[in-house]
C-alpha cells in the first residue's frame, strides 16, 4: 500500500494532528445498525489505541525526533484511517437488509483494513521512540492482534441472512410467509415501524440506481426482491397508514406535470415525468427520455404519446442542445446527471426481468391491500388508497398486479367520498394505474369515467381535480376514449374551468388533456364552445414557457375549425402570435404560432392579412424561420408567404419581405422554393 503522495509535504507535527483528527472523526462515526457491528467496533477500538500513541508523540521534542521509518508508518496509517472512515460512512448509509446480504464482502473489507494496519505497524520502530512502557505494550499487543486477525463473519448475521433468503424463497414458491417469522427478522434488523420500511425502500432504490455503473443481474434481482419484501412487510407488519408520507421517496405521481416543482417542465419526460437523462426527438418533433420512448415503441404503440399523431418512423434523434441545458441545470443545482453512456447501462438494468420473488411479493402486497379496501372502515380505505397510490408510482409490474388483484372497482366508490384525502388518494391511484396500457380498459369498463369527471368538476381539493384531468389525458391516448370522454357533457367544460382557475400545474394538465381530446373531430368544437380560446390566448403571455407551449398546441388544433378561428380573432391574439415567432422559448411554440397565423390568414380575408403584415417584427421573424427553423416551421412559413403573395396586401410590405429574404440569405434555393 502506497501512502498518499500529498502527505509527503506535511511536517511530522501536522501529520500527527491530521491522524488524531481523523481518529476522532472515526470514533464519532455512526456504526452500522444491525450488521457488521462487531467488525466496526473492533476497527474503531484499534484506532483508538493508535490515537493514544499519536497523542503521546505530538509533543515537539518527540515529533522532531521521529526516525524516517516512523514517518513512513504515520503516512501509511493516514491512508488507512481515511479508508476506514469512508468504509464506515458507506456501510452506515446502506440499507440494513442489503448490507446483511453483503455480510461476507463487508467482513472481508474490514479484515483488509486491519491487515493494512498491521503492515504499517511492521515498520514502526517502537524501540527508537521515547514512549511510556504502557503505550509501548498497548501498541505491541495491537500489532500482534492485527497480524493474527481473521475474517470474522458473525454467526448471528449469517443465520439472519439465511432467514431472509428463506422468506424470498417462499415468495418465489407463492407461499405466504408467517407473520411471526417476518417480525423476528425485522426486530433483528431493528426496523420497528413503517417509516423504517420506507427508509429501507429508499436506500434499496438508491442502490439499484448505482447498479447502472456495472450491470450485475444477480444484484439487481436481489435488490428488487428485497424491495418487494419491504413493501409487503410495511403493510402486513405495520399496517396501512399515511403517517410515513414525509419519509416516502420523492417520486412524483404520474400526472402530466411533476410534483417536484424545482425541475423545469421542459426538462421532464412527458411519459415518465422524471428528469430526462438522454432526451431524444421522435418523428413528430416531440422530445422524450430515450429509455421511456423506446419502451413505449417496443410495447407496440405507433403514435406520439403527447400529440397522439402517428409516428411516420421510429428513428430517435438525440436532442443534444436540450441535454446540454439539462446537464448545466443539474450542475448548478447539485443534481446527479448520468451521462449517455451510463444510460445504456440503465436501459440494460431495466431490461432485466423482474425476479419471481419480487413479483409474487408485489402480488401478495396488492392482494392484502385490496382485501382491506373491500372490508375496512372508511379511514382504513383512505389509508389503503394511499398505499396503492404509492405502490402504483413505480413499475409496470406493480400497476398490473394491483389491477389484477381487483383494486380498480373498489377505488370507484372513494371517488365520490366526502373526505378530501380519500378522494384525492383514489383518483391519484387510478392516474398512476392508468399509465399501464391494459389498465386503461379496466378503468373505463369499471365505470370510473363519469366519477373521474365529477372529481374534475367538483373535487374536494385542487390536487384531486388536477389529477383527475391528468387521468383523462392518460385515458384519451386511446382513440376510442377520446370520443367517450368528449361525449360526457361535463368533461370538456370542467377542463376549461380548470384552465381558468387551476394552479400552474392544473392549467398544464387541463391544456394537455384538451389538446388530446380536441384531436378527435367534434371535440374541438365543444372545446371552443366551452370558452377555452380566450383562456388559451391569455396563457400565451405566461412567464412559464411550458404553459405557453401547451396553450399554442391546443390553439393550433382549434384553428383547423371555423369556430376556433372566429374565437381566436375575437381574442386579439395576432400581435402575440407574431411576437412568439421571434421570442418563444421553444421551436415547438414557434411552429404552432406560425400554424395558427397561417390558418387565420388563409380564411380571414384581407383584413386579417393586412393586420398580420402590418406588424414590423413579422419580416425578420419569418426570415429566421425560413432559414433556420425546424422543417415544420419552414413549411408553415412558406405557406404564409404564399398566402401573402396571393392576397391584395400592401405592395411595399410584400416587397420588404422579398427583399429581406433575397438579400440576406446566402442560399438562393430558399427563394426558388418559395416562388
Amino acid at each position: 500500500m502506497a501512502a498518499d503522495s500529498g502527505l509527503s509535504d506535511l511536517s511530522p507535527m501536522a501529520l500527527l494532528k491530521a491522524l488524531l483528527d481523523l481518529g476522532h472523526e472515526i470514533s464519532a462515526c455512526s456504526k452500522p445498525r444491525a450488521c457488521q457491528r462487531r467488525n466496526a467496533s473492533a476497527i474503531a477500538r484499534r484506532i483508538k489505541v493508535l490515537c493514544v500513541l499519536f497523542d503521546e508523540i505530538t509533543e515537539p521534542r518527540h515529533a522532531l525526533a521521529l526516525p524516517p521509518s516512523a514517518i513512513l508508518c504515520l503516512r501509511e496509517m493516514h491512508v488507512m484511517f481515511q479508508r476506514t472512515k469512508c468504509v464506515l460512512e458507506e456501510w452506515t448509509s446502506w440499507s440494513s437488509v442489503w448490507l446483511l446480504m453483503q455480510t461476507e464482502t463487508a467482513a472481508g473489507q474490514f479484515h483488509r483494513l486491519t491487515q493494512d494496519m498491521a503492515t504499517a505497524l511492521d515498520v514502526l520502530p517502537l524501540r527508537l521512540m521515547d514512549l511510556t512502557e504502557e503505550v509501548r505494550e498497548q501498541v505491541e499487543l495491537l500489532h500482534r492482534q492485527a497480524r493474527r486477525a481473521k475474517v470474522f463473519v458473525d454467526p448471528a448475521e449469517e443465520k439472519l441472512r439465511g432467514e431472509v433468503l428463506s422468506v424470498l424463497d417462499q415468495f418465489e414458491k407463492e407461499i405466504v410467509p408467517e407473520e411471526e417469522k417476518l417480525r423476528g427478522i425485522f426486530d433483528a434488523l431493528e426496523i420497528t415501524d413503517s417509516r423504517g420500511c420506507v427508509r429501507e425502500i429508499r436506500l434499496l432504490e438508491e442502490e439499484l440506481r448505482k447498479q447502472s455503473g456495472c450491470v450485475n443481474e444477480a444484484s439487481v434481482s436481489m435488490i428488487n426482491s428485497l424491495i418487494g419484501l419491504m413493501r409487503y412487510c410495511k403493510c402486513v407488519l405495520f399496517g396501512v397508514s399515511e403517517d410515513c408520507a414525509a419519509a416516502e421517496p420523492a417520486a412524483p405521481d404520474l400526472g402530466i406535470s411533476s410534483s417536484i416543482e424545482s425541475i423545469p417542465d421542459d426538462f421532464k419526460c412527458p411519459i415518465s415525468l422524471d428528469l430526462m437523462r438522454d432526451p431524444a426527438i421522435v418523428a413528430t418533433g416531440q422530445t422524450y427520455d430515450r429509455a421511456s420512448i423506446t419502451r413505449w415503441i417496443e410495447e407496440g404503440h405507433s403514435t406520439c404519446p403527447k400529440s397522439g399523431q402517428k409516428l411516420l418512423h421510429t428513428n430517435l434523434i438525440p436532442n443534444n442542445a436540450l441535454r446540454s441545458l439539462i446537464e448545466r441545470w443539474c450542475e448548478k443545482h447539485n443534481v446527479p446527471f448520468e451521462k449517455p453512456e451510463k444510460n445504456a447501462c440503465k436501459a440494460a438494468l431495466e431490461s432485466i426481468a423482474t425476479p419471481k420473488a419480487a413479483l409474487e411479493a408485489t402480488k401478495m402486497t396488492a392482494a392484502f391491500l385490496v382485501e382491506k379496501l373491500g372490508t375496512g372502515t372508511p379511514d382504513v380505505k383512505k389509508q389503503v388508497a394511499y398505499e396503492l397510490r404509492l405502490l402504483a408510482k413505480c413499475g409496470m409490474d406493480n400497476r398490473a398486479c394491483i389491477a389484477e388483484a381487483g383494486a380498480i372497482p373498489l377505488l370507484l366508490p372513494l371517488l365520490s367520498s366526502t373526505d378530501p384525502k380519500s378522494q384525492e388518494n383514489a383518483v391519484t391511484a387510478l392516474l398512476n394505474l392508468s399509465i399501464y396500457e391494459t389498465n386503461k380498459v379496466k378503468i373505463v369498463e369499471s365505470g370510473c369515467l363519469e366519477p373521474i369527471i365529477q372529481v374534475l368538476k367538483e373535487g374536494k381539493s385542487m390536487e384531486a381535480r388536477e389529477n383527475a384531468a391528468a387521468t383523462l389525458f392518460s385515458l384519451s391516448v386511446v382513440d376510442e376514449y377520446k370520443r367517450l370522454i368528449g361525449d360526457q357533457a361535463d368533461a370538456i367544460p370542467a377542463l376549461v374551468e380548470l384552465l381558468r382557475k387551476g394552479s400552474a400545474r392544473g392549467k398544464r394538465d387541463a391544456a394537455t388533456a384538451l389538446f388530446n381530446l380536441s384531436i378527435y373531430r367534434g371535440n374541438d368544437v365543444k372545446t371552443v364552445a366551452a370558452g377555452a380560446v380566450p383562456l388559451l390566448v391569455s396563457l400565451l403571455t405566461d412567464e412559464r414557457p411550458s404553459l405557453t407551449d401547451d396553450a399554442l398546441a391546443v390553439l393550433a388544433v382549434l384553428a383547423s375549425r371555423v369556430e376556433g378561428l372566429v374565437e381566436i380573432q375575437k381574442s386579439c391574439a395576432i400581435p402575440v402570435l407574431v411576437s412568439l415567432l421571434r421570442c418563444a422559448a421553444t421551436s415547438r411554440a414557434k411552429e404552432n404560432a406560425m400554424a395558427v397565423l397561417v390558418a387565420l390568414c388563409r380564411s380571414g380575408g384581407n383584413d386579417i392579412v393586412n393586420q398580420v403584415v402590418s406588424i414590423p417584427s413579422l419580416v425578420p421573424s419569418m426570415y429566421t424561420l425560413l432559414t433556420g427553423g425546424t422543417p415544420r416551421a419552414k413549411r408553415k412559413a412558406r405557406s404564409l408567404f404564399k398566402i401573402l403573395q396571393r392576397r391584395d396586401s400592401p405592395a411595399a410590405i410584400l416587397h420588404s419581405i422579398i427583399t429581406s429574404t433575397t438579400t440576406t440569405t446566402a442560399n438562393s434555393t430558399t427563394i426558388t422554393t418559395l416562388r
